[in-house]
């Protein structure tokens, strides 16, 4: 007689699931680790970006930078490309694309591969603007982990590779509404 497939599947767990409540418990303990140095690392890196569009204008927003460091990048971007890489609309990257106009950053040009459409570039100001503070922000990488083994500078790269592509597959699912229409508190707990 064959077993039943069921069984199997329940008896069979799954490839990297945890086999006891005990390494459940490690598994959270270590995702909570994680969660809290990304959270510390974010709350540090918005800083240093707030820094940095500072060095390259007083008055420049981080988000501003953020735009100047994909057009050095990419090259010319049409706007809704732009729009696309940082996952914002069209309206808030017009505003902050005519701010970076205004100080003379950046410029729009006649798309080549299609004359209705503009690409942005950076001005000279612009590329030696960022040139200056990408040079400021490579060195503070050398400072930081200078003393660290190639090997480990390498490993954390190939980390941060893996964890933006999975965070770059989707955003994060919403929690299940919470049942707030019991009228009275004891009448949840039913």
């Amino acid at each position: 007689m064959l077993p039943d497939p069921r069984m199997v599947a329940m008896s069979n767990p799954l490839p990297h699931a945890p086999a006891s409540a005990v390494q459940r418990d490690e598994v959270d303990d270590a995702l909570q680790q994680v969660e809290h140095q990304l959270s510390l690392l974010w709350r540090r890196a918005r800083s240093i970006s707030h820094q940095l569009s500072r060095q390259v204008h007083p008055d420049m927003e981080p988000a501003a930078y953020g735009l100047l460091t994909i057009i050095r990048r990419e090259g010319p971007i049409r706007l809704t490309d732009l729009a696309s890489c940082v996952g914002v609309g069209k309206p808030s990257v017009s505003r902050q694309i005519a701010f970076l106009e205004s100080l003379g950053l950046v410029y729009k040009e006649a798309d080549p591969q299609d004359g209705r459409a503009q690409s942005i570039r950076l001005t000279d100001k612009g590329e030696e603007k960022m040139h200056q503070v990408q040079d400021a922000r490579r060195q503070a990488f050398r400072e930081r982990l200078g003393t660290w083994p190639l090997e480990d500078v390498q490993t954390l790269a190939e980390y941060m590779e893996r964890l933006n592509a999975v965070y770059g597959e989707g955003l994060i699912k919403e929690a299940p509404a919470r049942d707030d229409t019991a009228k009275d508190p004891g009448d949840a707990a039913q």
